[in-house]
């Protein structure tokens, strides 16, 4: 008797949903506090950065502003995913069966980390990972990927 899983394609992909990916989100968000605790804060601290604005925000925050964007950008183009994603077997993979583009994860990352969270209403937009049949969110949508459960 073959089991069926409820978000499985013809072509085998289990679809990875809302819980899993919030709960990789949040380990990731452990890691970047991390390496920005590490790297930002001794020279924030040596560069006196908190007191040096560009537009709204100091240079302390838009350096990790970057260090995150990074961290989302480098690690999924390298290897599909995130230290999040990888420990809980997880995997970021493109709708058309090719390597991971830069303008594809680009655009993936743009929309999911800083758009949908310009705004504090926008966060509810993640939800619509529930409720999709292929578990995509709007940033996977834009970006033309899907997030699935890592099978090797």
């Amino acid at each position: 008797m073959e089991i069926e899983f409820i978000n499985q394609d013809d072509k085998g992909y289990r679809y990875a949903g809302f819980w899993m990916r919030l709960w990789a989100y949040l380990l990731d968000l452990l890691v970047i506090a991390s390496i920005n605790g590490i790297l930002i804060t001794p020279l924030s601290a040596i560069g006196n950065f908190r007191e040096v604005e560009l537009a709204f925000f100091n240079v302390e925050v838009i350096l990790m502003a970057v260090v995150t964007f990074l961290y989302f950008l480098l690690l999924t183009k390298k290897w599909g995913q995130t230290i999040g994603k990888r420990v809980l077997g997880l995997k970021v993979i493109s709708q058309n069966e090719h390597t991971l583009t830069w303008t594809s994860l680009i655009f993936r990352e743009i929309v999911g980390r800083y758009i949908l969270q310009a705004f504090l209403i926008t966060y509810t937009l993640y939800g619509i990972v529930a409720f999709q049949k292929k578990k995509q969110g709007i940033h996977d949508l834009i970006g033309e990927t899907y997030v699935i459960h890592d099978e090797s």
